[in-house]
């Protein structure tokens, strides 16, 4: 009993089934992944392009510092140095930079995280739920006491 090794021939067939097989359903599954791979190809290709564009224009216009905690970068570590659009927009990027300003990456992630919990924050009203308003003052009579040491 000797045995033969497969041909590719045969194992195409076996892998992929024609359309006479399936029916056309099957090729139109087919071509749908392709198709959805392409746009989010695309979209990323498209957000990559425009990220490049105004952070390119970003670090020509501002200095290499950041906006928030003052570190300095220079070429070594230009990387760690980020673009924040001060609306959350990305799309809105004006010619003179006014929408955005250089973070490090810490106070972006850090930015980014009060964004989002102002975001969760907002349902909630100012005074129901968050305890009793404070009414103690603590130098109400401090006047009075400076004038008696005077």
């Amino acid at each position: 009993m000797c045995h033969e090794p497969a041909r590719p021939e045969a194992l195409k067939s076996i892998m992929m089934p024609s359309d006479e097989i399936n029916g056309t359903v099957a090729g139109t599954m087919n071509k749908t992944p392709d198709r959805l791979d392409r746009v989010v190809a695309e979209a990323r290709r498209n957000a990559e392009s425009r990220e490049r564009g105004y952070r390119e224009r970003a670090l020509k216009i501002y200095p290499w510092v950041c906006g928030r905690c003052t570190r300095e970068f220079t070429r070594a570590n230009l990387q760690q140095l980020t673009v924040h659009h001060r609306d959350h927009d990305h799309d809105n990027n004006p010619p003179d930079g006014s929408n955005w300003e250089l973070l490090c990456v810490y106070c972006h992630d850090n930015e980014h995280s009060r964004y989002l919990e102002s975001d969760r924050n907002a349902g909630r009203s100012s005074g129901a739920g968050s305890g009793a308003i404070a009414t103690h003052n603590p130098f109400a009579d401090l006047k009075s006491l400076l004038d008696r040491k005077s």
